[in-house]
């Protein structure tokens, strides 16, 4: 038995859209309607509105502030080579030859070494800001500025101690300024932007953070500067030396100084602004610095090690078991030999705060200035006493003691009638 045959449907008929376009097919002709009249269209509102990107970022906009009042800092200083004994160059007969033209050894030789740093200009009359390394010994300075103008350079003045030097240049029309910010005000987390010339490269810009603050420079293992950095994370690289550090507003907010190389790079420090501004101060002022300094060594003490030194000293005394600095040694005929301080002394409290790091003791040092008043706490011949030190100037100091080293010291005495 034959089975019904299904009813016929009739094919829907074509739309315009579809005998236009037959082969997209009705769906088709459907989204094309729709993308015709996309005017039409409600968007719904749970879909989020993007912000349009700006192609200009906060860093452009602080890179274009300061840039122009970045420089460039050529220098050329002449290396002397001291004189080399004859004696060993190569046997009898080149010594007896050497001998015969040159009594004393082969004279000095002298040549001409160029290096190259950054600075920023911080003031219309032309001063700048670098690092003391970068025209330390130099016998000519040349500046380069964004322009494509090189000025002579004339420095002003340099203190080693914390690397910072003030640099002048002539100009007969006015020069950019870079304006100086707070570094008092900085976080750790806030935006660190670079400027510079590293390698030779001129106007490079890096970015990072604030990675940390207050960074004594001792713990990186230079001990003959006095110096709290601040820790960045943005790219600083040979060249980068004296150059500014700024902060999102495109304010100068430290000076660029060292940078870490080897296993663990990627570490810069900057000089703090706040400090560099009064250093470059007293350079303007007086061309030098002057540092305060007692004249002692110095290290942390704690209960476990006093317990250690007591168990196995044979010097025949004994540390106290707390906290505190020990005095490692005294500098001859400095303040702190002439209160009284001796070796082994341990530093409890400096005019009644407690102190358990060298760094502290230092501070207070430098709080005090030369010839301020220093009242210590130190526990000396077993028991506290009080001891009053007044620093003295750290070169004239330091320039004393090696004249007691190399006993020169009492012939400049003046001998009295």
């Amino acid at each position: 038995m034959a089975l019904p045959s299904p009813p016929l449907t009739p094919a829907p008929r074509p739309s315009a859209w579809g005998r236009s376009f037959p082969h997209l097919g009705c769906r088709a002709g459907v989204l094309a309607l729709g993308l015709a009249l996309g005017s039409l269209v409600v968007v719904p509102t749970g879909f989020a509105q993007r912000e349009p990107i700006t192609p200009e970022s906060f860093v452009t906009q602080a890179a274009r502030r300061v840039g122009p009042a970045v420089v460039r800092i050529d220098t050329v200083r002449t290396v002397t080579t001291g004189r080399l004994p004859p004696q060993g160059m190569g046997g009898p007969f080149f010594d007896q030859f050497f001998n015969q033209f040159f009594e004393n050894g082969l004279p000095p030789t002298q040549r001409t070494q160029r290096e190259q740093g950054t600075g920023v200009i911080f003031a219309e009359e032309g001063l700048i800001l670098t690092n003391a390394h970068v025209v330390e010994r130099s016998d000519q300075v040349e500046v380069s500025l964004t322009d494509g103008r090189t000025l002579t350079g004339a420095v002003v003045g340099l203190d080693s101690v914390t690397d910072l030097a003030v640099v002048r240049v002539m100009s007969p029309t006015p020069l950019p300024v870079a304006p100086l910010g707070d570094s008092d005000a900085m976080e750790v987390g806030d935006w660190a932007i670079a400027v510079g010339n590293p390698f030779g490269l001129d106007n490079t810009v890096t970015m990072g953070i604030i990675s940390s603050l207050n960074r004594n420079i001792s713990k990186l293992g230079i001990t003959d500067k006095r110096l709290e950095l601040i820790q960045t994370d943005a790219a600083i690289n040979p060249g980068n030396s004296g150059g500014p550090l700024l902060n999102a507003a495109g304010e100068v907010v430290g000076i660029n100084t060292l940078v870490r190389s080897g296993p663990g790079a990627g570490l810069g420090f900057a000089i703090p602004i706040n400090r560099a501004r009064s250093i470059a101060k007293e350079l303007i002022q007086t061309g030098k610095v002057s540092h305060a300094m007692v004249g002692i060594g110095l290290r942390p003490l704690t209960p476990e090690m006093a317990r250690e030194f007591n168990r196995n000293s044979d010097r025949g005394f004994q540390l106290p078991e707390r906290q505190g600095v020990l005095v490692l040694n005294v500098l001859a005929l400095s303040p702190a030999e002439q209160a009284g301080l001796r070796a082994g002394d341990v530093i409890l409290a400096v005019g009644g705060t407690r102190v358990t790091q060298s760094e502290e003791l230092l501070k207070a040092v430098e709080a005090a200035g030369v010839g301020g008043r220093l009242r210590l706490t130190v526990w000396q011949q077993g028991r506290e006493q009080q001891i009053t030190v007044i620093p003295a100037d750290m070169a004239a100091l330091q320039q004393r003691s090696r004249a007691v080293e190399d006993g020169t010291y009492w012939r400049r005495i003046p001998l009295r009638p």
